[in-house]
């Protein structure tokens, strides 16, 4: 509890790394995970840092993975989105420890040659499968439009020699027009050819076959039409869907055939398709060409189906063993990446061969990390050791709390609002009983605390398996937050025992009441020498008229105290930091003045109005005083000295007579808000001008000199230390204006913000009452079996 009380103390320390171990000490630092570096490269770019190479080369390699990742998804031999909590374990074990420290398992240089291989390799199975893909695709819409628009010749030549042996077809009939064949051998064509050509002899209709998308066939009928003037037929038929060779994709196609004559026609046609996107295929017009040519089809397409599946099966086998060493591969490059990253912050000295760093370390951990710092040095066998030592600054350190997996959900809860800073107070230490027992006072339910306590058993019994288990958004985070769930199921067991309900059930776990009935009073009474109820409120108010007026006076009171001491809490918190302020990583002073000119006036202000009323609750609660609280509170800042207390209030109430002293509360409340405004920044500006002379700028100090030429010639301090920060009196008035406004009306809205426990906790009974009155007990009023177990 001790280090989590307030952050531990930290210094800053200065590495001079040899070149050949640069690498492999960042390596272990990081193992180690209890350092910070500083950037000493802040003046330059990304791309003009020593590293910017070897960081390019990460992250082609990781586009790479990436790469080979969705090809993984696509073969649905990995889930894309649930593979990220395989990368995470492969990082965790990525430590493997050994008798000497820890053991590579790959070579970045092997795994990009590597890399490089298998892209290449997966580039072209891929490039020929689409190839491949796409002449099956032709070769099916050929096969397609061989079946249906050779079907359209044959229905035509059957028709043909059926209607030889009869009479001719009347040239205005219609069903005969559209049936009659299209090309020359019956009447009908014959005649029209009379008709048209004086000589009589015989003209031939050329055609187009070929397949086009569903969709566009009533508009490329429309155009062919005004395009041809009529002077075209077109046939048509549905074939479903079909794989379209140039989008690679299934489109619901349609097989058509244009009939046509002329050279000039046939190049309108072929436009028009080009156009709408048509595939056209050549289509013989004999039926034993096109019975040869359909069985060539077959033929080729068993054989590219036989070369498809294996082509297929050898893309899989590739992928499948990509698959096994996928995540170790990303969690190397995403190591060297970091790795990368971190050696660009620090300074290299070309002539010493050395690369110099900054760096925040915690002081616990000081003999640990020169332990990783000559395990690195001897690994890598440099010639000398790092060079460690200790930089003596009053910057500010950054803040390092070293949390277990038990706190981890409660520091999450306190850094969601805002970190600490260094050796602050943690409010973490107060947050693991007051935000659990805040809950519980809305969630008070005995059956529904140990439903909770369940849940949170499970996952913390069964931890061990689910961290590497697969786990949805909103499973993870139930599951980070185990123990947080844990205290709140306790804690609501605990308040639902004082609030005596069982799913919104009264319970009688401490006895029962001791009020009776009396006949005489027709009331209830409490017999003479009767103690009150043991434990919680007693469960004689459950079910009565007057229930919710006596819940709600208890709990919307109990929720003004529980806020007014947490906000109380919280200003005797900042007490503590203004006792113990940091001016550097070692060193502390006491703020005198922020305790006497913010905590003593804040706490003041506090007490004299919300704390006044809290006071007032618990002298009514013990005395049994029927004063109005409403109208004593009104009355304190509208009509200040005002000893009224409501009609029912005697003049022998507890709370009666206290005008004056609530005049007087008001009158410090009100005097507190000037001096947290002004008294600080007054004193600062009269501290600032006595140090500087009444100056705008003061005279360097020697030392002051020295410090600054050594940062001229580019010493390795780094950043400043921040010795003599500027004074800026408007500044500091507008954040002393920002954080009285702040606190005053924090003070306000936060105590209407803690009503929000009485009103959630009102839901919650009412609604547990409603859903057992309205769905288990009505279930029971009808005796079905299944009804009760769905109630």
């Amino acid at each position: 509890m001790g280090d989590l009380w307030r952050s531990q103390e930290m210094q800053l320390v200065q590495l001079v790394i040899p070149a050949e171990a640069a690498h492999d000490t960042v390596e272990k630092l990081g193992y180690v995970g209890k350092v910070q570096f500083k950037d000493l490269n802040k003046d330059k770019s990304a791309f003009q840092r020593t590293y910017a190479n070897q960081v390019k080369r990460c992250d082609e390699m990781q586009r790479k993975l990436r790469f080979l990742l969705e090809e993984m998804g696509k073969a649905d031999i990995v889930n894309v989105e649930n593979k990220n909590a395989d990368l995470q374990q492969a990082i965790a074990s990525s430590r493997m420890l050994t008798g000497s420290g820890y053991e590579k398992s790959y070579d970045l240089d092997e795994l990009e040659v590597n890399l490089d291989e298998l892209e290449q390799d997966l580039c072209d199975i891929s490039a020929a499968m689409t190839k491949l893909e796409r002449s099956k695709s032709e070769l099916v819409e050929f096969q397609l439009v061989l079946d249906r628009a050779g079907s359209f010749f044959d229905t035509a030549r059957r028709r043909a020699n059926l209607e030889t042996g009869t009479a001719s077809a009347s040239v205005g009939d219609e069903a005969s027009l559209m049936e009659a064949p299209l090309i020359d051998g019956n009447q009908y064509t014959s005649s029209m050819q009379n008709v048209t050509s004086p000589s009589n002899v015989n003209m031939r209709l050329g055609f187009i076959a070929g397949l086009i998308p569903q969709v566009k066939i009533a508009s490329f009928e429309r155009i062919l039409f005004r395009a041809m003037r009529g002077n075209m037929f077109l046939r048509h038929q549905e074939v479903g869907l079909v794989m379209d060779p140039a989008q690679c994709e299934k489109v619901n196609k349609s097989v058509f055939v244009i009939f046509f004559s002329g050279e000039r026609s046939r190049t309108k046609i072929l436009k028009i398709c080009d156009a709408f996107s048509a595939n056209r295929y050549p289509l013989p017009e004999e039926p034993n060409k096109q019975a040869s040519m359909r069985s060539e089809v077959n033929t080729r397409l068993r054989e590219l189906s036989a070369t498809v599946d294996a082509s297929s099966d050898q893309k899989r086998t590739l992928l499948l063993r990509i698959h096994h060493d996928w995540d170790s591969w990303m969690a190397l490059v995403k190591r060297e990446k970091m790795i990368y990253h971190s050696l660009n912050k620090f300074n290299i000295d070309v002539t010493s061969k050395c690369l110099v760093a900054q760096g925040w370390i915690p002081t616990r951990a000081r003999e640990e990390i020169i332990q990783a710092l000559k395990e690195a040095c001897a690994e890598s066998n440099a010639p000398v050791n790092t060079v460690f030592h200790q930089v003596y600054t009053s910057e500010s350190p950054p803040t390092y709390f070293e949390s277990s997996k038990v706190i981890t959900a409660f520091q999450s809860v306190v850094d969601a609002y805002g970190i600490a800073r260094y050796r602050e107070m943690n409010p973490t230490v107060f947050t693991i009983v007051t935000f659990p027992f805040l809950f519980a006072i809305m969630f008070g339910d005995v059956g529904h605390g140990l439903l909770m306590l369940m849940f949170a058993l499970y996952m913390v019994l069964s931890e061990k398996k689910m961290e590497n288990k697969v786990k949805n958004d909103m499973v993870e985070m139930a599951f980070g937050g185990r123990y947080l769930i844990l205290l709140m199921s306790i804690f609501s067991i605990y308040t639902g025992l004082l609030y005596n309900e069982v799913f919104s059930i009264p319970a009688t776990f401490f006895g029962p009441t001791k009020w009776v009935w009396s006949d005489s009073k027709e009331i209830y009474t409490m017999p003479d020498g009767a103690a009150p109820y043991a434990f919680g409120v007693d469960p004689i108010w459950h079910g009565t008229k007057t229930e919710l007026t006596y819940l709600n006076s208890m709990k919307m009171k109990m929720s003004i105290v529980m806020g007014v001491i947490q906000m109380l809490l919280g200003i005797t918190v900042s007490l503590w930091n203004f006792l113990e302020k940091p001016t550097g990583p070692q060193s502390v002073e006491r703020d005198t003045l922020s305790i006497y000119f913010e905590f003593i006036p804040r706490f003041l202000f506090l007490m004299c109005t919300f704390g006044y009323l809290a006071f007032l609750i618990v002298i009514k609660w013990v005395s049994a005083s029927k004063a109005d609280l409403y109208l004593l509170m009104i009355n304190m800042f509208l009509s200040p000295g005002t000893s009224d207390c409501g009609k029912d209030c005697e003049v022998s109430d507890p709370l009666y007579g206290l005008g004056p002293l609530a005049a007087f509360l008001v009158l410090i409340a009100f005097a507190c808000v000037p001096v947290m405004l002004f008294v600080k920044p007054m004193i600062l500006k009269k501290r600032h001008e006595k140090k500087t002379g009444g100056q705008e700028y003061g005279v360097l100090s020697d030392e002051d000199q020295d410090e600054g030429l050594l940062n001229l010639e580019g010493g390795m301090s780094g950043e400043g230390d921040g010795h003599h920060e500027e004074f800026d009196f408007g500044e500091t008035m507008v954040h002393q204006m920002i954080h009285t406004i702040e606190f005053v009306l924090g003070a306000v809205s936060n105590t209407a913000s803690y009503l929000r426990l009485w009103a959630l906790s009102l839901a919650h009974s009412q609604l547990s009452a409603v859903f057992y009155e309205k769905c288990f007990v009505a279930a029971l009023e009808t005796g079905s079996a299944i009804a009760i177990v769905i109630g």
